[in-house]
């Protein structure tokens, strides 16, 4: 995929706009000029950011959803709900959209983590909770079943 590589820790000024660390601009390179999408996380309160093109190929799978099963089509208005285009800025701030700023709790001090398939921004105090959750054993054991399958 085309997501930086690592957590990086920034600041959200009062408007709203995140400075994004020169590093992680630096990794995306052109894509830094591009427009991301902005969607309320799934599995928790914090945001999930994705470049465009990573939104594209996830669009293309979303796409093949069955839009006449009512089932599907309402957890899909529900995942899709809340999601805005964004921009960076020429001083290389996102602004977050007010009502996911609200969605998602960030205030001051945040985390961007970059997963495989899409970035995740989180209130710098519930990243450190969600992380600590998981001890390392439990996370050996983890890691263990995800991959005891697989060779690399």
């Amino acid at each position: 995929m085309s997501n930086p590589t690592g957590t990086f820790t920034c600041k959200l000024d009062a408007k709203g706009r995140l400075m994004l660390p020169a590093d992680f601009r630096e990794q995306l390179g052109n894509q830094a000029e591009e427009d991301f999408i902005l969607r309320p996380g799934l599995h928790g309160t914090y945001l999930e950011l994705y470049t465009i093109s990573d939104w594209s190929r996830r669009r293309e799978i979303l796409m093949q959803v069955n839009t006449f099963d009512r089932k599907k089509l309402d957890i899909m208005r529900k995942y899709l709900d809340g999601v805005k285009r964004v921009k960076l800025d020429a001083s290389g701030r996102l602004q977050i959209p007010k009502d996911l700023l609200e969605r998602s709790g960030l205030e001051k001090d945040v985390v961007i983590d970059s997963m495989f398939t899409n970035m995740e921004i989180w209130d710098k105090t519930k990243y450190e909770e969600r992380v600590n959750e998981i001890d390392s054993e439990a996370l050996a054991h983890g890691v263990e079943e995800l991959f005891s399958n697989l060779n690399f």
